[in-house]
């Protein structure tokens, strides 16, 4: 028995330290990427837990970040008097028309007072169509992931943990942003 006990916590023990490495190896593979307009992404050494807390969708139903479970997410917090935000969305939903599928999603998260006739003006002047609207009416999500300031877009892995976070506007469209995700995408 005692044999048995032993030799299972060996295994597990051996699993996760394969995991750690294997976490640690993203982090390090990443690096290379941050140039240019990734300078600034900060990429964690262990993933951290994303909110569970539910958002509001575009038809007004619940919905939440585990929605996406399966696929690696660029979530972005912005709000419609954020005029960095203004400059920013275009080139967010310029990365989902281009890597956009069953593998991933960028995701927009509106953060406090922004009724939805504001956010569909702000898209529509802005001449987005291809990203969601979701709302983070009380600032719940934003809070507990520690967004301060706008915008911030963090990353998520499959498993739905924040793996690396952007503070300010950078343009997702530009090679070095659409060379990350690809890298991230392809296993690196």
């Amino acid at each position: 028995m005692i044999r048995v006990l032993r030799s299972a916590a060996l295994y597990i023990g051996a699993a996760l330290c394969a995991n750690l490495g294997a976490q640690s190896a993203v982090a390090q593979d990443l690096s290379a990427y941050l140039t240019g307009e990734m300078r600034g992404l900060v990429i964690h050494a262990e993933p951290v837990a994303a909110s569970s807390l539910p958002f509001v969708r575009a038809d007004e139903t619940e919905g939440a970040l585990a929605d996406y479970a399966g696929q690696y997410v660029v979530l972005n917090f912005w709000a419609t008097w954020c005029a960095p935000c203004r400059e920013e969305m275009p080139s967010l939903q310029t990365l989902q028309t281009t890597l956009g599928g069953d593998g991933f999603s960028v995701v927009t998260l509106a953060t406090g007072r922004n009724p939805p006739q504001a956010i569909r003006r702000f898209f529509e002047e802005i001449g987005v169509d291809a990203l969601p609207q979701h709302r983070d009416i009380n600032q719940q999500i934003a809070r507990e992931m520690g967004v301060f300031g706008l915008p911030i877009t963090v990353i998520l892995n499959p498993e739905g943990q924040e793996i690396a976070r952007l503070r300010g506007d950078a343009h997702w469209d530009s090679p070095e942003a659409i060379a990350l995700i690809e890298a991230l995408l392809a296993g690196s």
